[in-house]
């Protein structure tokens, strides 16, 4: 009995690890978010550094499937680097990615209605000539 106990308590303690460090490497998908982080220091923490090395297991298929915000991982990813997490103190900075971000979502969504267009006249000419 005791140890059904411990191992419901055990589970409900992993999903709870599992959702706060889901929400915690989304927020890396924030630039401003990183440059809060980087003006209060937690980038000069080493622990902090620690923890960032271990959350990249997030990029495994099994792990990152459950993310929303994909573009976490290239920033977990560059927040490996030293060089990239002291350049966030720079509000400049931040607001550069922040930028970057958008534009990229703006072309990758005329980009893809482009495609869509395209595949739906492509669909509409072989029913036209399949007739």
């Amino acid at each position: 009995m005791a140890a059904a106990v411990a191992m419901e308590t055990d589970d409900a303690g992993n999903r709870l690890r599992f959702q706060l460090e889901l929400e915690f490497v989304q927020c890396l998908a924030n630039p401003n978010y990183l440059n809060f982080l980087a003006q209060r220091g937690y980038f000069k923490d080493k622990a902090f550094v620690n923890y960032l090395k271990y959350l990249l297991y997030w990029k495994e298929p099994e792990y990152a499937k459950y993310l929303k915000y994909p573009q976490c991982l290239h920033m977990l990813e560059l927040l490996q680097y030293e060089h990239f997490r002291k350049e966030l103190v720079n509000a400049q900075c931040a607001k550069f990615i922040d930028e970057q971000q958008i534009l990229h979502w703006q072309h990758y969504s005329r980009k893809r209605m482009r495609l869509q267009q395209a595949l739906a006249e492509q669909q509409q000419q072989n029913n036209a000539s399949g007739k």
